[in-house]
């Protein structure tokens, strides 16, 4: 009799143990509209949710417009507009890893990666702070360097625009943009803004018009750059690439994408050394939302005959992403070139 009191005790002490830990999730998701606590009393329904803090901001003034995106492969974006708490919360899949994006008044301001193989409901928190002089190199910290005051004209036409976006609708989110910069030339971000919209439809020339005014009010406005830098790509100019995805690291030495882009761009120049190490920095810099550089890696490995460091990448990616669909290939290739 004694071992059912035990399993009875312990099983107790695990429900008391995860009511707990879901009353404090339902803190976070009660604005979504989630219960987690009611919907997976043992924390089995995956969620994904935190709390971004704007610190530095001037609390007289209005704070500027914060979203949260969640994207994964397996199901549509959602979009969620942080209110006065800060809390958000999203409903995952439970397929492993996908992006949290933040944006600041309509423009992508950071994302973080998620591990394929983390905890089913886990917390991700953000700081935003809104000078130069508060920057950090911590994970998930946000400095607001590039933010533009709020024009009290312009806040109704932003929120057209995300609304445009959100429904897909990039021709009008361009004209409302186009009254943005009509109302307010100095609103760099809105310059930046309809440049890439201008980039996703093709629309080369217009882009970079658009970038280059920009450009002209912000100098070291890195999205920007690293824009410019992806029309070179385009137009398969990869040496003028290489220089812009240059001056973009200097600009944001931390920023794993711009070293990703970089390496790539050399490796289309045949500079296998040049792009071997830039892809390794992205990869150092962001570990799980680099992980495709390993195959990357791996592929520019095969081509110089080194199967064995090949292997060694491709045995490093499946750690980061176990599930990938062509794991059974790269198992094999693995057990037939030991590293």
């Amino acid at each position: 009799m004694i071992r059912p009191f035990r399993y009875f005790f312990f099983f107790v002490a695990l429900l008391l143990f995860n009511f707990t830990v879901n009353g404090q999730v339902d803190d976070f998701c009660a604005e979504s509209g989630f219960t987690p606590s009611l919907d997976s009393p043992f924390a089995r329904v995956p969620y994904v949710y935190g709390r971004i803090t704007l610190k530095g901001f001037d609390p007289s003034k209005k704070l500027p417009n914060v979203t949260i995106s969640f994207a994964d492969r397996q199901q549509p974006i959602s979009r969620f507009t942080i209110s006065k708490t800060g809390n958000y919360c999203f409903k995952t899949s439970g397929g492993g890893g996908g992006t949290l994006i933040i944006e600041i008044n309509g423009i992508e301001a950071t994302r973080r990666s998620l591990p394929s193989l983390g905890a089913t409901q886990q917390r991700e928190d953000f700081e935003i702070f809104a000078t130069d002089t508060q920057k950090s190199t911590t994970p998930g910290v946000v400095s607001a360097k590039f933010f533009h005051p709020e024009n009290p004209k312009t806040v109704e036409l932003y929120k057209k625009t995300v609304k445009a976006e959100g429904n897909k609708e990039s021709q009008k989110a361009i004209e409302y943009l186009k009254e943005i910069v009509v109302i307010d030339p100095a609103d760099f971000i809105a310059w930046a803004k309809l440049g890439f919209l201008y980039m996703e439809k093709n629309s080369l020339p217009e882009a970079e018009a658009a970038f280059r005014k920009s450009l002209e009010l912000k100098v070291e406005y890195t999205p920007v750059w690293i824009n410019v830098g992806l029309i070179r790509v385009a137009q398969k100019n990869f040496a003028a690439a290489i220089e812009i995805f240059k001056h973009a690291a200097e600009l944001e030495p931390t920023s794993a994408r711009i070293f990703q882009l970089l390496g790539e761009s050399y490796l289309q120049t045949r500079q296998g050394t040049l792009g071997a190490q830039a892809l390794n920095e992205a990869i150092r810099l962001d570990p799980v939302g680099m992980a495709d550089c390993h195959l990357q890696l791996a592929h520019l490995y095969q081509l110089a005959g080194a199967k064995n460091l090949a292997a060694r990448e491709y045995r490093i990616f499946l750690t980061k992403v176990p599930d990938h669909p062509d794991k059974k290939k790269f198992e094999k290739f693995i057990k037939d070139n030991p590293e």
